[in-house]
C-alpha cells in the first residue's frame, strides 16, 4: 500500500511538472509573438528620397528585411490591400540589405512574393539609408502617404509576429485610401530589427 501511494504521488508530482514546463514554454512562446518590434519617428511628410510618391493618389512604403520569417505575413496581407485598393494606391517594399553582403543576399523568396503583387514596386535599401528616413526599425513597418504628402498611417498590418489575417493595420490603410474616417492611424509592428542589417537569429534556410 504504501509503495501504491508513493507511485502515485510520484506520478502527481511528474504530471504537474511536465504541465508547468509546457506552460512555461508557451507563456516564453506568447511573449515572443506577441512582442512588437521598435519604432522610430515617422516623418510627418514625405521624406527626402531617390524614389517617387504619387501625386494623384496616396503612396504606400514598407521596409522588409529580406530574411525575416515573420514578414511572410506581412507581405500576405499587402497583397490583400492592394487588391481591396483597386489600383487606387501606388506601393514600394524596401529589402534592407548590408552593402559588404553579396548581390544576392536579399534574393529571397520573400522578395519574389513582394514581386508578384501587382501595383508594388521592390528596391533594394543599401544600409537601409531609405528605411532610416521613414524611421523604419522593424521588418515590416508600412507607411501611408496622401497624395499631397502627408503621412496618414504609420505601422504594421498584422495582430502578431507571421499572424496572417484581417487586422487594425490592414483595416486603417484601406479605409484611408478610401477616404473614409478611421478608429487609429498607428498599430504595432511585429517583425525582425532591420537595424543591424544582420541574418535574424532565428532565420531559417527556406527564406532563402
Amino acid at each position: 500500500m504504501q509503495k501504491r501511494t508513493k507511485y502515485i504521488l510520484a506520478t502527481w508530482a511528474f504530471g504537474i511538472g511536465w504541465f508547468v514546463a509546457v506552460a512555461s514554454g508557451l507563456a516564453v512562446f506568447l511573449n515572443y509573438d506577441t512582442k512588437p518590434g521598435r519604432t522610430g519617428n515617422a516623418p510627418p511628410q514625405w521624406p527626402a528620397v531617390k524614389f517617387q510618391r504619387a501625386t494623384d493618389r496616396s503612396t504606400l512604403v514598407m521596409v522588409v528585411h529580406p530574411r525575416c520569417p515573420c514578414t511572410r505575413a506581412s507581405i500576405g496581407e499587402l497583397a490583400q490591400i492592394m487588391a481591396r485598393t483597386e489600383g487606387t494606391l501606388v506601393a514600394y517594399v524596401l529589402f534592407v540589405m548590408p552593402s559588404t553582403s553579396s548581390k544576392d543576399w536579399d534574393n529571397t523568396d520573400l522578395r519574389r512574393s513582394a514581386e508578384k503583387i501587382p501595383g508594388v514596386t521592390v528596391l533594394s535599401d543599401v544600409d537601409g539609408v531609405e528605411a532610416n528616413r521613414f524611421g523604419a526599425e522593424t521588418s515590416g513597418h508600412t507607411f501611408l502617404f496622401g497624395s499631397d504628402g502627408r503621412l496618414l498611417f504609420s505601422g504594421g498590418i498584422t495582430e502578431s509576429r507571421g499572424h496572417a489575417g484581417g487586422n487594425a493595420g490592414e483595416s486603417a490603410i484601406v479605409s484611408l485610401v478610401n477616404n473614409r474616417a478611421v478608429d487609429r492611424n498607428s498599430t504595432f509592428v511585429f517583425g525582425c530589427s532591420v537595424v543591424d542589417r544582420k541574418p535574424p537569429a532565428h532565420s531559417a534556410e527556406g527564406v532563402r
